[in-house]
């Protein structure tokens, strides 16, 4: 039997990148997956894949996580099909680096809308479950950015370190209740969150470096290793960098 048998496991930014393959690595360790993210057909694409491969279930919803609503149904919809919300992976984000100089107040907005009030609301939704339950694991990802700030990453890091200090303040308040939390700190990943940075004194920037990037299934690897020990240990955070990055 594998490790996560009959557990449900809900992950946002589900389409993608880290997401997609964390969905694949809880999934092949017997967990059902609940797929979130806005792209459905994606979604939809994913979910025939993990089923066709591991033999779990995958259920799709469609999902905003800016908007509370939204992710207040997610956590129902994996409560009503699978009966439990044993993890919630609080993945989805969007790394907007710009230098405070260029002034792209929109994309500082929504990199603390997505980045933040996206975690916290996965944390309101399906916190009073895993509570009810006794049991839960709420994964956050922040980022090597939450421990540390580069020039342009100011705004991003500022939403990153929130994550981590959510992260901190959640271990200590949930210490007695059996359910467990985990930051995530992943360096530079081969993903599409550079894909859309629209400063051009960043992409000038990030032509001059040389570092090879992690792969999303290495941040898979150190979710999955969090969820998978024995019910008496609560790994707090893990942080993932590529070898030659300092």
């Amino acid at each position: 039997m594998t490790q996560l048998s009959n557990q449900t496991a809900i992950i946002t930014g589900a389409s993608s990148g880290i997401g997609e393959a964390i969905a694949h690595r809880l999934a092949d360790q017997g967990a059902n997956v609940v797929l979130a993210a806005r792209r459905s057909e994606r979604l939809q694409e994913l979910s025939a894949d993990i089923e066709k491969q591991y033999g779990t279930k995958a259920k799709v919803v469609e999902t905003d996580v800016t908007n509370k609503e939204e992710v207040e149904n997610l956590v129902k919809e994996a409560y009503d099909s699978f009966g439990s919300v044993d993890i919630f992976v609080n993945n989805a984000g969007v790394m907007l680096l710009s230098f405070l100089k260029n002034d792209h107040v929109e994309e500082w907005e929504q990199m603390v809308d997505v980045n933040i009030k996206g975690v916290l609301y996965g944390i309101h939704a399906a916190l009073p479950t895993m509570l009810e339950q006794g049991s839960g694991h709420m994964i956050n990802v922040s980022s090597v950015a939450g421990h540390e700030v580069f020039p342009s990453s100011t705004v991003y890091s500022a939403t990153k370190y929130a994550v981590k200090a959510l992260s901190m303040g959640m271990e200590k308040e949930l210490a007695s209740t059996n359910v467990r939390v985990t930051n995530i700190s992943p360096g530079a990943v081969d993903t599409e969150l550079t894909d859309h940075i629209t400063d051009d004194d960043v992409l000038e920037m990030f032509k001059d470096r040389s570092m090879t990037p992690l792969n999303a299934e290495d941040i898979a690897a150190a979710v999955t290793y969090a969820v998978t020990q024995p019910k008496n240990v609560n790994v707090n955070e893990v942080i993932v960098r590529p070898l030659n990055q300092s």
